[in-house]
């Protein structure tokens, strides 16, 4: 059966400030030396496969990532602010620990309705921001159809689209793990998905 599109899924790489379990959302940071090591160990590993286009959120941690792979293509690099992470709110750029210090009450209602829950100060809902990422990729899979494409963007943009493609509830999206720096490789069928690489 004729492949209609290769997506390399990548997660962006290692961020300043990972070790206090950061929520950055929105917030623009930069990587580490080991996420720049960990874009440019990516970038080698697709060196020799075939990429008609690569695309990444506007945030620099993500589009950095984006430029080390274009190092290894001549193609064209679309930086759309629709890939960025979820937006958390009043919770962008604080750490776990503060967040349960801070808004118990949020955290256990977002345990109980994950899918539905907004962080405080206009925060996303995991369905609004599904919704979001499933419109831009749907975009970007039609534009490129019969082509082999990589995306650079972020955990939870990631496991939006590891979810539809293996027909997950969104409720269970974090039972996908997605490490900094990661590389997945789903094929897209005209009435089927394949998902040939996760957290690789």
């Amino acid at each position: 059966m004729k492949r209609l599109n290769r997506v390399y899924l990548i997660r962006h790489g290692q961020v300043v400030g990972y070790e206090n379990f950061p929520v950055y959302g929105h917030t623009d940071v930069d990587l580490t030396d080991t996420g720049i090591l960990q874009m440019q160990q990516v970038a080698e590993r697709l060196r020799l496969v075939g990429i008609s286009a690569i695309y990444s959120s506007d945030l620099k941690r993500s589009a950095l990532g984006a430029r080390h792979i274009a190092s290894y293509h001549d193609v064209r690099l679309y930086s759309l602010k629709e890939l960025r992470e979820m937006y958390f709110g009043d919770w962008e750029g604080m750490n776990m620990q503060e967040i349960r210090n801070g808004f118990p009450e949020e955290l256990k209602k977002r345990q109980e309705d994950l899918v539905n829950f907004k962080g405080p100060g206009e925060g996303e809902s995991v369905l609004q921001f599904s919704k979001r990422i499933s419109n831009c990729f749907e975009g970007i899979l039609s534009e490129q159809q019969g082509k082999d494409i990589a995306i650079v963007a972020h955990g939870a943009v990631n496991r939006i689209i590891l979810c539809s493609a293996l027909g997950l509830d969104l409720a269970r999206m974090f039972n996908i793990q997605q490490d900094y720096g990661c590389l997945n490789i789903i094929d897209y069928f005209p009435d089927s998905t394949l998902v040939r690489l996760v957290n690789g």
